[in-house]
Parts: C-alpha cells; sequence; structure tokens
C-alpha cells in the first residue's frame, strides 16, 4: 500500500493535479495512515516517522485554511515591500541630518531619498516592555484617536490573514489648520524577528473606500516602526519610527517638515502617557 501512497503523492506534484485540493487532502491522509501502521509495526526508524506525521499534520491543517484570493495576495505582497523597503532605508546610516533632539534624548533624523523624497526618523526609549507597546499599536490600532491628538479615526477595513491590514486613517486637524483635512488608505503588516518587532505600511488603493469629500488623500510610506527590548533592560522598548509621507496639495516644504517632525515628537509624549495608565499584557503578542 505505501509504494501506491506515494504514488498518489507523486502525481500531485503535476500543477493541474496539485490544484485540486481534495487530491491533496486524500494524499495526506493516505500518508498519515500509512505512517501509523509502520509506527506500531515493531522495531524501526519510527523517529523519522514521527517527524514526518507531525510535518503530515501540520500540511493538512493548512490544506484547511481558507486560500487568499489574487487581491488579497496583492496587497499581502504591498506589506511585504513597505517592510523591505523601509528595513533597507533605515539600515543605510549614511546622509541622516539631525532635525531636533528633545530633552529627554527624544531625537527625529531626516533624509532625502532620490526616489521617495524626504524621510524622518525618530529614536525613542520607552519605559515599557515591547509586548505593551506593540499591543498598544497594533492589537488596539483603532482606539489610536483616543490618545493621539493627531489621529482622528483609524479605522480596520479588512483583514488579511493574521499579519496583513488594510486601514482608513483620518488625521486630526493641525493648529491654524495649519494643514488641511487628510485621510490616508495603507496597507500594513507586522512581522516578528527574534526579539524584534517590525510595523510596515503603505498607501494603497481599497474599492470600499474612495476619496472622501472634504478630505485631501494623503499617501504615506514606505513606512514602519521597529521595536526592541533593551539589551540591558529588557523592561524598556526601543523604538524607531520612519516616517515618510505625501501630504499633496500646495504646501510649502518648511511647512511641512515642521509638521511631520513635530507630530514624531509629540506621539512618542502621547504614546508614553497612554502606556503608563495601561495595564501591562502577559507575554509577547508579535
Amino acid at each position: 500500500m505505501l509504494p501506491a501512497t506515494f504514488k498518489l503523492c507523486a502525481g500531485i506534484s503535476y500543477r493541474h493535479l496539485r490544484n485540486m485540493t481534495g487530491l491533496r487532502r486524500q494524499a495526506v491522509v493516505a500518508i498519515s495512515q500509512e505512517l501509523n501502521k509502520l509506527a506500531f509495526a515493531g522495531p524501526g526508524p519510527s523517529k523519522w516517522i514521527n517527524q514526518v506525521r507531525r510535518r503530515s499534520s501540520l500540511l493538512s491543517s493548512r490544506l484547511e485554511e481558507k486560500p487568499f484570493s489574487e487581491v488579497e495576495m496583492s496587497y499581502i505582497k504591498q506589506g511585504e515591500e513597505a517592510l523591505q523597503k523601509s528595513l533597507s532605508i533605515l539600515g543605510d546610516q549614511d546622509g541622516w541630518k539631525t532635525e531636533t533632539i528633545a530633552g529627554n534624548g527624544d531625537k527625529v533624523l531626516s533624509k532625502m531619498l532620490p526616489d521617495v523624497g524626504k524621510v524622518f526618523r525618530l529614536e525613542v526609549l520607552v519605559d515599557q516592555p515591547l509586548n505593551s507597546v506593540y499591543d498598544e499599536l497594533v492589537e488596539r490600532m483603532e482606539q489610536m484617536g483616543d490618545w493621539n491628538p493627531s489621529i482622528k479615526e483609524i479605522k480596520i477595513l479588512q483583514k488579511i490573514g493574521k499579519d496583513t491590514v488594510i486601514t482608513h486613517e483620518t488625521a486630526a486637524a493641525t493648529p491654524g489648520n495649519v494643514v488641511g483635512p487628510r485621510d490616508f488608505v495603507s496597507v500594513r503588516c507586522s512581522r516578528r524577528r527574534g526579539s524584534t518587532c517590525v510595523l510596515a505600511g503603505m498607501a494603497t488603493s481599497y474599492g470600499a473606500m474612495p476619496e472622501q469629500k472634504g478630505f485631501i488623500r494623503a499617501e504615506n510610506g514606505p513606512t514602519c516602526m521597529v521595536l526592541h527590548p533593551l539589551a540591558e533592560n529588557p523592561s524598556q522598548t526601543k523604538l524607531t519610527w520612519l516616517l515618510s509621507i505625501d501630504l499633496k496639495g500646495w504646501l510649502p516644504k518648511t511647512i511641512i517638515n515642521q509638521v511631520l517632525s513635530q507630530t514624531q515628537v509629540d506621539f512618542a509624549n502621547h504614546l508614553r502617557k497612554r502606556l503608563a495608565t495601561t495595564p501591562t499584557p502577559i507575554g509577547v503578542s508579535c
């Protein structure tokens, strides 16, 4: 029976058969049954049989998952693109100029990029563990308007898998209405690499959220936040925020640069205040 089972599995390596989910599931079930017979037949290579069985079980569970549509896959790829571009920008240490340094050590740097324009980089230290910061920025994303005055509302339009979301963000009016009403539609993704969490995003289009009356549709990205625990004190988190925004409209660059750098400094202060009143979650979420 086992040779026939492997013939079945070999058959699904052909593209037209591989797309037949039922046949794939049948192959997985057949392998699992044969491995069970071998495992109980007596002495033998039970170690590798158990390993293959575990992988077979994992494959079977994945076959039950709902496949992504082409549109959803395009959003996932956009999120991954934003992440890779953002990390590439942050990884290049040359050319950064200091915009401002606050009394508490918070620092904003900037850099001109040929294909992106001016980008800003916030570097701060937060006296909270990584999981607290992550939960506030990702798990409670839609509550950000409650504590960040620069944001009026964030709404999740669609979740794609466990790492990707499409959001609509409405910016709050600036003092003196220097920058008029703006809104953003973005694809956002989150990734964990070891003890580091990366939250990335970029502008996208979404049919169910066309441009809104009374708002200028601005664009962000690639942008990201990188979170990692401080090596000498894991209860503190280093946060680096790469900000890249095209506000559109007819705004002088000097005003835009001033608004964006100040927005980052204010964000750090408001985040600290919020975290100070939020219970610390257990475990790492990202």
